[in-house]
């Protein structure tokens, strides 16, 4: 190869080496780049123990973050002001074994909020909410061990069946205290103790049945008092038909007689 030759072929060597080298650090780039982009501010991934962790502390998140890694074992999503818990929020983590949402302001999960997750959960994590009912369907199948403590809770039949379904968290039971209740007595007490004497399901199924037999009795008195007016109306109807009746006979002897003095005249 002649030296003009090589002289023209450097610069075209040059910048097909420059041009692969600028792709393959924007390849580089990106596949580093790319899964932080698309995290909220305050998100980050981790791996802790040999399980791989998503970390949104503290991040000023109102909703749960969308695109967390499939493959998350712990989430953090504490001190937070989450509010609701949206149907198969967590649908796409099959292998989560630990949800950390204490100290959001979740006042509502709505049925199906952890659908996907009772094979492998074990540590649920909603303490220091503002929970105030919620429906045992929301929990569905769930083994995990379930921190309630801290919420102001409405202590009530509903909270009761939840209780029966949910395996609380070891030592988070006395964190379940009655803010308000059906019976005042028992607000401000720990809902476990007011339980031990008190069957909430009991005592409401007993106003519902007494509230239905009050109804019952009220149809009752209604049908029995249409009925009186009923006959009454028809008795006075049939006593005037018949006074009508009795007065026919003598009307027609009148004009008999009257036709008969009438025929002798």
């Amino acid at each position: 190869m002649t030296a003009a030759r090589r002289v023209l072929l450097r610069p075209i060597t040059m910048g097909l080496l420059l041009q692969s080298l600028f792709l393959l650090l924007l390849f580089l780039l990106g596949s580093c780049l790319h899964p932080a982009a698309a995290f909220p501010k305050g998100c980050y991934t981790s791996e802790e123990e040999g399980l791989k962790t998503f970390r949104c502390s503290n991040a000023q998140l109102t909703e749960v973050p969308r695109d967390i890694p499939n493959d998350t074992n712990k989430l953090y999503l504490d001190s937070n002001q989450i509010s609701f818990l949206p149907r198969d929020a967590f649908r796409d983590l099959p292998f989560l074994l630990e949800l950390d949402l204490s100290h959001n302001a979740i006042a509502r999960v709505e049925s199906g909020a952890f659908q996907g997750l009772a094979e492998h959960l074990h540590s649920l994590d909603l303490s220091s909410n503002r929970l105030v009912s919620v429906s045992k369907d929301a929990f569905g199948n769930l083994k995990a061990k379930v921190n309630l403590s801290n919420n102001p809770w409405l202590c009530d039949c509903r909270l009761q069946e939840l209780i029966r379904v949910v395996e609380l968290a070891a030592d988070s039971s006395g964190g379940i205290v009655c803010d308000s209740s059906t019976q005042e007595e028992h607000v401000g007490k720990a809902f476990l103790q007011v339980i031990a004497n008190t069957d909430f399901c009991n005592v409401y199924k007993k106003t519902t049945d007494i509230a239905m037999l009050v109804t019952m009795f009220g149809w009752f008195a209604m049908v029995i008092s249409y009925l009186v007016y009923y006959v009454r109306q028809n008795q006075e109807d049939a006593r005037r038909h018949l006074e009508y009746l009795k007065s026919l006979p003598s009307k027609q002897r009148r004009s008999e007689e009257s036709s008969t003095i009438s025929t002798v005249v």
